[in-house]
């Protein structure tokens, strides 16, 4: 009889609640759960209420590599494919970046400013999987939403989380505001890379898993404001009169975020914290 490990067995069948024991000494215990219900199809409930449930040898092959995935340092999201935003929830793979809930503060700061337009223009650029041009439609029905990413691949992901929000976002594939023409916005949303080139942070927390070009504009030596400058500098040309501006950064970028929306012109000028306390957005408006 073949020895076997703690570890869950691959192509052995077990029931589930052994399967969740065995894979949660390996992985903390609520990842272990919801890899288990993942593979399973699942409720928590159902998880308790039967433990004796079977996985079929597959199954128990699926969830011996999505744990052994896990305790590499894989994101959970990635297991999943699928994560959380503003709640709602969102297919994600290793195309785009996992949806941050500090990122919900910006969808808080762009809906407080849509009520004072009848029918706005919104553009989400690097969408990545969407959730800001997504989670604004949705909130929103009376929006026109355009959302742009660099990525073929990201905007697949972007598109299919639209259709199955059942909300009409226009995608378009292209460099900031390249795919756009001399259209203009109400309100001009991003969450660009802004993590400085060479930060330790890039190293760990499953970061290296997620594309890089979603985190860092890998300029070398770069500071990590390359593409908030981009933004910036060409919003004028983008923003209708008395349009908003509203952009995701880094925890020690404020100030120097500030700068460069004055010295392109914006006013009413200002930084928003998170629930962490770090100022996390800034934005400004058009004259």
């Amino acid at each position: 009889m073949r020895p076997t490990t703690p570890a869950i067995a691959e192509a052995m069948p077990a029931g589930i609640g052994d399967a969740w024991r065995a894979a949660r000494q390996r992985i903390d215990r609520l990842d272990a759960r919801l890899l288990v219900e993942h593979v399973a199809a699942c409720t928590h409930a159902e998880l308790l209420a039967h433990p004796e449930r079977l996985l079929s040898a597959a199954q128990t092959g699926e969830l011996a590599a999505l744990v052994a995935r896990r305790a590499r340092g894989e994101p959970l999201a990635y297991l999943l494919r699928s994560a959380g935003f503003h709640g709602l929830e969102f297919a994600v793979t290793p195309d785009v970046l996992i949806p941050r809930p500090e990122t919900e503060r910006l969808v808080e700061l762009a809906l407080e400013r849509l009520p004072a337009v009848p029918a706005p223009r919104i553009v989400d650029l690097g969408t990545g999987s969407g959730i800001l041009a997504i989670t604004l439609a949705r909130h929103c029905p009376q929006a026109t939403v355009t959302a742009v990413d660099l990525s073929p691949a990201a905007l697949d992901v972007a598109r299919a989380n639209a259709a199955r929000h059942g909300v009409a976002v226009r995608f378009c594939q292209g460099d900031w505001y390249l795919p756009l023409g001399d259209a203009r916005f109400d309100l001009i949303v991003a969450n660009p890379p802004y993590v400085a080139d060479g930060d330790p942070h890039l190293r760990g927390d499953g970061l290296p898993y997620e594309p890089r070009m979603a985190l860092t504009d890998g300029q070398p030596g770069g500071d990590g404001l390359a593409c908030i400058q981009a933004i910036v500098a060409d919003s004028g040309e983008h923003l209708a009169p008395g349009g908003w501006l509203l952009l995701e950064h880094g925890y020690d970028q404020a100030d120097a975020v500030r700068e460069l929306l004055r010295a392109h012109g914006l006013v009413e000028i200002a930084s928003w914290r998170d629930l962490g306390g770090i100022e996390r957005v800034s934005g400004g408006r058009s004259r």
